[in-house]
């Protein structure tokens, strides 16, 4: 199934998880860490009511930097971060969901030296709705639509119980682009 079609018919909280795991796996750029998140996390797996992820989501946002003149990388981050919706209404978070995971896709691009514009925008399509065949995907941008695949299928498959493996696939993305970032200052430094 392609990462469109999961994301239609995940529930708000699969649709909560996608978002966010595309957001904990790119919030190095914005120099957060392992933990940054997980008051988030947290509130998922709680079950928790939209009011408490709210008051969450605006405590993450006060503990993280702002884009402002950052690079475009960091920029799509900022936007993940600043554009989560407060509320659990099932159209916001797919609308959410399908934001992060073509600005992590955008992200991985960029960190794999390809082009931050938006001529990519119909190759991220094709690959997101599962036409992959003869497509300009990155190495990492191929990790990364994996990664968003595993955590939408573990959510359909185990539901809440696969929050942990979600978080999981998400540490081991956010590792990935800590050291693309480290090659990139490398290479740029």
């Amino acid at each position: 199934m392609s990462l469109v079609e999961l994301i239609a018919q995940a529930d708000e909280r699969a649709l909560a998880a996608s978002g966010l795991a595309c957001l904990d796996r790119c919030v190095p750029l914005l120099g957060g860490d392992d933990e940054t998140l997980r008051p988030l996390w947290g509130s998922l797996a709680e079950d928790a009511a939209a009011e408490d992820w709210a008051e969450r989501l605006e405590q993450t946002r006060g503990k993280l930097a702002a884009a402002d003149g950052a690079d475009a990388a960091a920029a799509l981050a900022y936007r993940m971060l600043t554009t989560a919706p407060a509320g659990n209404s099932a159209a916001a978070l797919r609308e959410w969901a399908h934001a992060c995971s073509v600005s992590a896709l955008r992200i991985h691009r960029i960190l794999d030296g390809g082009a931050p514009d938006e001529h990519v925008a119909d190759a991220i399509e094709a690959a997101r709705g599962g036409r992959t065949e003869g497509l300009p995907l990155s190495p990492l941008g191929a990790a990364e639509l994996r990664r968003q695949i595993a955590v939408l299928e573990v959510l359909a498959g185990h539901g809440p119980a696969g929050l942990r493996r979600a978080m999981e696939v998400s540490t081991e993305g956010r590792r990935v682009l800590v050291a693309a970032l480290s090659r990139r200052n490398r290479r740029d430094g």
